[in-house]
């Protein structure tokens, strides 16, 4: 990344702020006391979460400690047995020869009650745990699917249908905490470059990663002029007319079965050039 400069040599400003240029060729104007403002914001930020992660681990350390003295006890079974034991010191269990008898039954009725419980707590964990998972898929669905549908990127940049794009790169957004998270193909969150220290908007995330997609000449938009064939364009005239869309058939080929799938759905022509 480097300063831009016009033809006398002077920094080059945008809004009051200076003009860099990226290896990439994009232009960013970069500012300076916002880029503090949000340093110093996520040092607070992280700060806090260490502190509140700290006291929590000691917190469950202290818990921990207070837990081991009740390790192996059933509050119900004690109360039972406790019980039992009054009975025998009253008398009111007759024999001291039918206490085997009376051992083995506390144990049966201990275990019993036991494997109630375990059965009991596992069934509402498992509808919990499946509750949650479908909350949380309806969640990602409408905030997820609904970016891909309003994106002005893909209405103006994409020549695929929106689904299949969704379809090849839905699997690279998530719902972290009710936001919309991008994450690149090594799982790392994608940064805006025009605010640094900031996650990117959906817009900027798929842009980056429509970048660095292998057969991005294949879903993007035709430039208008004439080339080899391998973008998805539009019939007619100046590369952008209203007729039906058509992909070549070495593009269509590049695509996995689903993908092809959707294509085939949309309308879109294959053609053998």
């Amino acid at each position: 990344m480097k300063l831009k400069l016009d033809a006398d040599g002077h920094a080059v400003l945008e809004n009051g702020h200076p003009v860099y240029v990226h290896d990439d060729g994009k232009e960013i104007a970069f500012d300076a006391a916002r880029t503090t403002e949000t340093i110093k914001r996520l040092n607070g930020e992280a700060q806090t979460h260490r502190e509140a992660k700290e006291k929590a681990l000691n917190d469950i350390g202290t818990l921990q400690q207070q837990l081991k003295v009740f390790e192996g006890i059933d509050p119900e079974a004690s109360k039972k047995a406790l019980q039992q034991l009054k009975d025998i010191g009253d008398g009111k269990l007759i024999e001291a020869g039918k206490l085997d008898e009376v051992r083995s039954a506390a144990k049966t009725e201990y275990e019993t009650r036991l494997k109630q419980l375990q059965d009991e707590f596992g069934a509402k964990e498992g509808k919990l745990m499946a509750d949650r998972e479908a909350l949380q898929n309806h969640l990602n669905t409408e905030i997820i699917g609904g970016s891909f549908a309003r994106s002005q990127f893909i209405a103006e940049k994409i020549a695929v249908p929106t689904d299949m794009i969704q379809a090849t790169f839905g699997k690279n957004f998530k719902v972290v905490d009710g936001k919309l998270v991008a994450v690149d193909a090594s799982g790392n969150q994608i940064y805006s470059r025009a605010r640094p220290g900031e996650l990117a908007t959906f817009d900027e995330a798929l842009s980056t990663l429509v970048e660095s997609y292998a057969h991005k000449d294949h879903i993007l938009k035709s430039s208008g002029s004439s080339g080899s064939g391998a973008h998805a364009s539009a019939n007619g005239g100046g590369g952008g007319g209203s007729g039906a869309k058509t992909m070549s058939r070495t593009a269509f080929d590049s695509l996995n079965p689903f993908e092809q799938s959707k294509v085939a759905r949309s309308g879109v022509k294959i053609t053998d050039e």
